[in-house]
């Protein structure tokens, strides 16, 4: 990676279905991170479509590429910014994905399908199943979502492929800020340490007009599984910090701190 990238974490809130209005809040919070000089700006799971475990979601799905991807596309290469965003997608077969896209500088487009779709979700997605790097203006990432971070195997498989930094897009309801925070804590640190890589995560925020309500956080966790930025609070914003190839360096440099090179690939097939 460069020796400094600047990201920008947005807690948004979002309302299922109202798409126009969500992608308009989206765009300008891209204008804020673009004028404070923000390489990456990250936003929470569906935050365009909207979350909505319910058959209701098959309405608001659209497809890849499409009004939604072509807005991003346009705005990342306009701005020179990175844009990872969220939707609810549909495939040709209409099958229904929770989806992050990533708008790069170039007006190309990355796209990941949440691998692990939990209990509560399983009637209404269907599941991705590739696992692969995005690497764009010096920077390798990989994306999860939500759900997707209780593997640890998921994560190391995006280590070993060579990635930087994950990103975590959450639509996580229920509990107060502090208490998903705390939750997060239990397994987003071991992520970052485990892999010698940057976690970054950030969750949507406020009621969202059909029964959710989402405590906002963010929080952005370095390789050696400290806590680099925080916040927890109910209300929408952008959460900037600058993350650094020094950091990556520390831990990848040193012989005891530095995991993924002791693996035992031949017993562990990842």
């Amino acid at each position: 990676m460069k020796s400094s990238v600047k990201l920008a974490l947005v807690l948004q809130n979002c309302i299922p279905g109202n798409t126009d209005k969500n992608l308009e809040s989206c765009l300008e919070f891209v204008d804020k991170a673009a004028s404070f000089h923000a390489s990456l700006v990250m936003f929470p799971e569906m935050n365009i479509t909207g979350y909505l475990p319910e058959k209701d979601i098959t309405s608001f799905a659209e497809i890849i590429p499409g009004n939604i991807s072509h807005a991003l596309c346009s705005k990342a290469e306009k701005d020179s910014i990175t844009i990872l965003a969220g939707m609810a997608e549909k495939d040709k077969q209409g099958n229904i994905f929770a989806t992050h896209v990533a708008a790069l500088p170039d007006g190309s487009v990355f796209t990941y399908r949440k691998i692990h779709v939990s209990p509560a979700e399983r009637n209404f997605f269907s599941k991705g199943s590739k696992i692969e790097i995005c690497r764009t203006k010096g920077l390798n990432f990989g994306i999860q979502l939500c759900y997707d971070a209780h593997f640890p195997e998921l994560s190391t498989s995006m280590a070993v492929k060579g990635s930087d930094i994950i990103f975590i897009p959450h639509a996580s309801p229920r509990g107060t800020p502090r208490e998903k925070f705390n939750s997060w804590m239990r397994h987003l640190r071991a992520r970052a340490f485990d892999n010698g890589i940057f976690i970054a995560a950030c969750n949507q925020t406020g009621k969202n007009g059909r029964g959710l309500s989402f405590p906002g956080v963010a929080v952005v966790i370095g390789p050696d599984g400290n806590i680099i930025k925080q916040h927890t609070g109910n209300r929408q914003g952008l959460v900037f910090v600058d993350i650094k190839k020094s950091m990556l360096d520390r831990v990848r440099n040193h012989k005891m701190r530095y995991f993924l090179p002791n693996r035992r690939n031949d017993l562990f097939k990842i």
